[in-house]
């Protein structure tokens, strides 16, 4: 099982992933492929990251979209869950625990800990969320949440 990652070390790996994202979504002016690599170099980049992708608003339903790790639910109930919990509160969440947020969603059984960041388009208003679960309790902090809201923006520069 791994441990959780310090908040100092969580900094540094931050910085350089931004770093290296700042100039990999630059070569494409494509959403879609931003989207993707941003995915892509979180989820083998972090160790404690077990499943990491989007939820977007599609006729009102919160669909999953691009993702890397197990299968994923395809619709999300309605109002239910951390996901639309940060879709309605306009917010970040951090969970430590799934299991003790009201109404979560288990896709799979073996996530414990979560943290679900808005994803706005380039008006700002929220089109769906970056969804990141870890097999392991406790996860994701301040940190997390700060710097993955930073790296969303690249999405739209």
């Amino acid at each position: 099982m791994l441990t959780v990652m310090e908040d100092k070390k969580k900094e540094g790996r931050y910085e350089r992933i931004y770093k290296q994202l700042s100039e990999l979504v630059l070569k494409s002016q494509n959403t879609e492929a931003r989207m993707a690599t941003i995915i892509a170099v979180l989820h083998h980049k972090m160790e404690y990251y077990f499943w990491t992708g989007f939820y977007l608003i599609d006729e009102g339903k919160m669909t999953v979209s691009m993702y890397q790790g197990p299968v994923a639910c395809q619709i999300l109930e309605k109002d239910k869950g951390v996901c639309w919990a940060a879709f309605n509160q306009q917010e970040t969440i951090v969970v430590e625990d799934v299991h003790q947020f009201p109404g979560h969603i288990a896709c799979d059984s073996r996530s414990n800990s979560e943290v679900v960041v808005p994803f706005k388009n380039k008006s700002g208003e929220i089109i769906g969320v970056l969804d990141i679960d870890s097999k392991d309790k406790a996860s994701f902090s301040e940190v997390d949440a700060r710097w993955l809201e930073k790296i969303l923006e690249l999405v739209w520069k």
